[in-house]
């Protein structure tokens, strides 16, 4: 029982260490890319945006650790880091008032945010089928 629990705080700290290494990235990031559209939407502004979503999930996942949490945590890695992988490989073009996000180069920051970003959605699905295999060993 007590292995479990540290195997579940462990589990949390994962989860939760990378998505605020996505948001520090994002947030340090945000101002120098928000420069190419400073009165529109730009991608600052949506740095800032995944900054305190992952933020706020990763706060969930250490309070609550329920499913919810997993797999919203899931759900932001995942997305943060098909983003920037699209972003580096595919010259995507602006979509209404999104910018064109194509920056094809890797340098630390990206990398790191990318690392942490994979690290995340891999250890909160297993956090999401260790809860779901409980849940369902648990019933009589």
């Amino acid at each position: 029982m007590a292995a479990t629990r540290v195997a579940d705080a462990a589990l949390r700290l994962v989860v939760a260490a990378g998505l605020a290494v996505d948001a520090v990235v994002h947030l340090r990031l945000a101002p120098g890319y928000q420069l190419a559209d400073p009165t529109g939407i730009g991608q600052g502004n949506l740095f800032r945006v995944e900054a305190v979503v992952a933020a706020l999930v990763a706060l969930l996942v250490l309070v609550t650790g329920s499913r919810l949490a997993y797999a919203l945590a899931m759900g932001v890695a995942a997305s943060a880091l098909a983003a920037v992988v699209v972003t580096r490989y595919v010259e995507v073009p602006a979509l209404g008032p999104i910018p064109s996000m194509y920056e094809p180069v890797w340098f630390g920051q990206k990398t790191a945010s990318a690392v942490a970003e994979g690290i995340a959605a891999v250890a909160a699905l297993v956090g999401l089928l260790l809860s779901s295999r409980s849940r369902s060993g648990s019933r009589p």
